[in-house]
């Protein structure tokens, strides 16, 4: 049997980042080789993420980048199982490299596009694989979308300071002076928190699916039934407009100044600055 030096053993656990014991016995298997012990890890890995494959990802955090122009931006979700592996350095380096993978991908939307992409070498997948080694829980890339804008306007994200709802909202504007003006930017960060604190179903009614449409008309419509056909029309008609205005984000009203909708406060800062503005996407990614 090969010996195995502390010094052979220390030199892997500095190229894998997995405990000396690990580092040691993946050595042994390998017969002293350092590359062959570093391919015995990562099985490991792979082996421990199909062996924990059925298990909840609760805990995690939203990661996000933007662009230094503000016209590329993106928001992922890496999660695990406990919040003591979240709040690990292992879960920590991890999540850093997904904000690298945010940067260089190619896709706009899904976690395989993350998984697939390739920072300095490493594949965001191999980073995934590594860190459930390392620390023996399932982790995964849960949410993934990518912006990025060709025309005139801003993208702005928000992360709330539990980390673990995020946002990312789209505005197009009229010219670059109007989408670089404080109050559109401003405006852009204030919606971007609303987002997170009232979870809008959709931009506009358009957005929302025609089956929830209907689930909710037929709950209206079932309160009410005892009454004349025309008073049902009528309420059933109202309840939706109200279910509308608190559900699309174009209608909501904004939280910091309820007297006005978010659509209103867009293209109010867009007139300060002489021109016009619109929200045109969003997106909420909460972990957990």
């Amino acid at each position: 049997m090969v010996e195995i030096s502390a010094s052979m053993v220390m030199q892997l656990r500095k190229m894998s980042g997995q405990g000396m014991m690990d580092c040691k016995k993946a050595l042994q298997e390998a017969g002293g080789d350092i590359d062959g012990a570093m391919e015995i890890l990562r099985k490991k890995g792979l082996a421990t993420l199909a062996k924990r494959a059925a298990r909840e990802t609760s805990e995690g955090v939203v990661v996000s980048w933007s662009s230094s122009d503000g016209k590329t931006a993106g928001l992922a979700t890496l999660c695990c199982e406990t919040d003591f592996v979240a709040k690990s350095d292992d879960f920590i380096r991890a999540a850093d490299f997904i904000r690298d993978c945010i940067e260089k991908c190619e896709g706009d939307c899904g976690p395989s596009a993350i998984l697939e992409t390739d920072v300095g070498g490493t594949k965001g997948s191999d980073i995934i694989t590594e860190t459930v080694s390392k620390t023996g829980e399932k982790i995964e890339v849960g949410d993934f979308a990518r912006y990025k804008l060709d025309g005139p306007g801003l993208i702005s994200t928000y992360i709330h300071f539990n980390g673990k709802v995020g946002t990312m909202v789209e505005i197009e504007a009229s010219d670059e002076k109007v989408a670089g003006a404080d109050a559109v930017k401003q405006a852009a960060a204030d919606i971007a928190m609303h987002i997170t604190a009232t979870k809008p179903m959709a931009l506009d009614k358009e957005g929302i699916d025609g089956q929830t449409i209907e689930r909710e008309k037929a709950i209206f419509a079932e309160q009410v039934k005892n009454k004349p056909a025309n008073i049902v029309e009528k309420i059933v008609e109202g309840k939706m407009k109200k279910f509308y205005a608190e559900n699309c984000l174009l209608e909501q009203q904004f939280v910091k100044d309820d007297s006005k909708t978010v659509a209103q406060v867009v293209s109010e800062s867009a007139k300060k600055a002489g021109g016009e503005a619109k929200i045109t996407r969003f997106v909420r990614f909460e972990v957990g």
